[in-house]
């Protein structure tokens, strides 16, 4: 009995090696990433690179060992990261270099933006781009010395060895380059303190948008090139200024590029929402990731574009977006994901780039059958959708209705051919391996999202898309919003963390306004106006009247930047000015309507010049150029009349609304009990106060 035992155990002990060593087998290496929980740093954890996480300890290693830093930026969802991870990161003599004179830091952009932003700038003045991978190569003090985007393995081994050579043997010469670099990093996007009168006009605006013009593509929609990104937040001040302005020639402009994208391959025909920008100039063929706030902004725009022309096109295509966003980047508790990847297992169970979401011309036949012919002129499974591989892009290059008359079809009829045809490739589709989640959630993002559903709700008033929207809104409440009033940037699996930058804070406060004015609670107005006053309180800069980057509470990098300039998503700066703006009517605070027009005196000539990169600046600029209204609606009908009010489209006016007493300086003293009226004001100059709505708003729309 005693042998048997004795058996036993010794078979347990040997069966318990040999899963051991198979686990170690399939992860032969595993770093200090894996105790993060970032989904990008993860990916990275059993590379052979001894990687480590951007903390103190980190830093304080690089200072005491006296190393290079190797700061290496992405993102999950970022295909030539992947490719450079696989080419360099898992490769053995690659991870050697990197581990013996160096120390590697894994950094998400996404998490880390503030990272970003310096390395960034540090790799834009270096080589005049920039773009992800980043990688950044610094003294052991943070201070950068060299850096660039993808590295193939020869240049990447080139690199690291002369530059641990040069620290080795001339480390002046690479303390005074590192000097002048940060120099010219903390001298960057400077804003130079504009003392003269604020004083906006029209006739600039107009000049500026002269200027913006000659970068249009009139045929394809959106700016010439060769690449094409959705620019939402631009779209939308083209949208406003067309509309507002009469200019038939942006209008035509902005619709074009709406249905383009539309159509094009950049939205996902079968399982919705859009894909990050095209390879091509035509939006045919994509970089197949899928950004959470791609999709709530072009949400947004779309819902505004449906409100100015009633076209059912951009309805569809808010519908099918937000159903991609909740079928896919939406988590139980109401909060959003950040994105999907742009790589997936192909049928060999590796990875590759749209594998999800291409079509063999086969596999189509196969599925469709007899319908075949009709789909594959319907979706273009020919020379022009042809990709690469076999692999077919599907896009469309003209209106239903349009398709319906050639084919001869009624267009209902039509319209149930799409939608089975679209049931047969999703499930279909549903059989592939999916691309990779980031589950991380960012507050910033969140409240894109947040107000993208607000948009939705607006136009189409569907009260699942209110519900969703408060549902997001109370996550980040309950939360990212922190008992001291700050905000946190980043969530996973029920832990808060990272403190926020500006853009929290931006985006968070401008989705809560927006919260109030279809819900006429008056919470969310309060919530964003302490949101906005924390940020005053710890990122603003009396000198410039702007806000940095990063909270004054927060641990110094080598430069605190400021994020002016608009990108894909407008700068932080400009959408806090927007707030204070808002606010300062809403509460009739002085402080925060000069605060708004200073910052935007400040850059007042950098905008003008480089439209294109201040849009959301001009978008502010048309608030004091023309004339801006505050809708007042009190009484007991007021919910009802604030939805009738946002029907329209009416980019110019802020709404308040009560149906009871309030002591909003709007509202005060504006109650009955029998009536509700509608008081449409400009510059504390109200008109005759209205109970029909369309009344009100033509007086809004005939006084452009």
């Amino acid at each position: 009995m005693r042998i048997l035992s004795l058996l036993i155990l010794i078979f347990c002990f040997f069966t318990s090696c040999n899963k051991k060593q198979n686990t170690e087998e399939y992860h032969q290496y595993t770093n200090d990433l894996i105790n993060e929980t970032s989904p990008y740093l993860l990916q990275h954890a059993h590379n052979p690179v001894n990687w480590k996480a951007w903390n103190q300890e980190t830093l304080d290693k690089a200072k005491a060992e006296n190393k290079l830093i190797i700061i290496s930026v992405g993102y999950s969802a970022c295909h030539w990261c992947h490719v450079m991870e696989q080419e360099s990161f898992e490769n053995e003599a690659v991870a050697k270099l990197m581990n013996d004179h160096f120390i590697s830091i894994k950094v998400d952009r996404e998490e880390r933006p503030d990272i970003d932003q310096i390395y960034m700038n540090a790799v834009q003045l270096m080589t005049g781009q920039g773009g992800w991978p980043l990688n950044c190569i610094a003294l052991p003090d943070g201070r950068p010395i060299f850096g660039g985007t993808y590295f193939t393995k020869e240049e990447w081994t080139k690199a690291l060895t002369e530059l641990s050579d040069l620290y080795k043997n001339n480390p002046q010469k690479a303390s005074e380059y590192a000097d002048k670099l940060v120099s010219g990093i903390q001298k960057s996007q400077l804003i130079a303190v504009n003392s003269a009168k604020a004083d906006f006009q029209s006739s600039d605006v107009a000049t500026a948008v002269k200027l913006w013009q000659k970068q249009f593509d009139y045929k394809e929609g959106g700016l010439l090139g060769e690449t094409k990104f959705p620019m939402p937040a631009s779209l939308q001040f083209l949208l406003r200024y067309s509309t507002q302005n009469k200019d038939e020639a942006i209008q035509k402009q902005v619709h074009t590029t709406l249905t383009k994208m539309a159509n094009g391959g950049i939205y996902d025909a079968v399982g919705g929402g859009f894909s990050r920008y095209t390879t091509d100039s035509k939006w045919h063929i994509p970089h197949f990731e899928k950004m959470l706030y791609d999709n709530a902004q072009l949400v947004s725009l779309y819902a505004d574009a449906y409100l100015a022309s009633r076209n059912e096109l951009y309805k569809k295509r808010v519908v099918e977006t937000l159903n991609f966003v909740e079928s896919e980047l939406m988590a139980a508790n109401g909060a959003f994901y950040s994105s999907l990847d742009a790589d997936s297992k192909n049928k060999s169970n590796k990875l590759e780039e749209g594998a999800y979401y291409a079509w063999k011309k086969e596999e189509l036949q196969t599925l469709l059958k007899s319908d075949f012919a009709l789909f594959q002129r319907y979706f273009n499974v020919n020379e022009e959708g042809l990709w690469a591989n076999g692999n077919y892009i599907l896009f469309t290059n003209q209106s239903d209705k349009e398709f319906a008359l050639q084919n001869k079809l009624t267009l209902p009829a039509l319209e149930v051919k799409i939608k089975n045809w679209k049931q047969i490739l999703a499930t279909a589709r549903s059989k592939r391996p999916k691309p990779h989640l980031d589950d991380k959630t960012l507050t910033s993002w969140n409240a894109l999202m947040i107000k993208g559903y607000v948009n939705a709700y607006r136009a189409f008033k569907n009260p699942h898309y209110k519900e969703i929207a408060l549902k997001n809104a109370n996550f980040i409440v309950n939360n990212q919003l922190q008992k001291d009033g700050s905000l946190n940037h980043s969530y996973k699996e029920g832990k808060s963390s990272i403190s926020g930058f500006s853009e929290d804070y931006a985006t968070v406060g401008d989705a809560f306004i927006s919260l109030y004015q279809i819900t006429l609670d008056e919470k969310w107005l309060t919530k964003s106006k302490q949101v906005t006053d924390y940020a005053l309180a710890h990122f603003w800069d009396k000198k410039s009247y702007l806000f940095y980057f990063t909270s004054n509470a927060s641990a110094n990098l080598i430069a605190r930047k400021m994020e002016i300039a608009d990108n894909v998503i407008p700068s932080s700066n400009s959408i806090l000015a927007h707030n204070l703006f808002l606010l300062g009517h809403y509460y009739s605070n002085e402080n925060y309507s000069e605060i708004a027009q200073k910052m935007l005196n400040n850059v007042k000539v950098d905008a003008l010049q480089s439209p294109t990169e201040y849009y959301n600046w001009l978008d502010l600029m048309l608030n004091y150029t023309s004339d801006y209204y505050e809708v007042a609606i009190s009484g007991k009908e007021a919910f009802a009349k604030t939805s009738q009010l946002q029907s329209y489209y009416l980019p110019n006016i802020l709404i308040a609304g009560a149906t009871k007493e309030s002591k909003l300086p709007l509202l005060q003293d504006r109650y009955t009990n029998d009536e509700t009226y509608v008081y449409v004001c400009v510059n504390k100059a109200c008109k005759m106060p209205q109970r029909d709505v369309a009344i009100a708003v033509n007086k809004i729309k005939n006084s452009r």
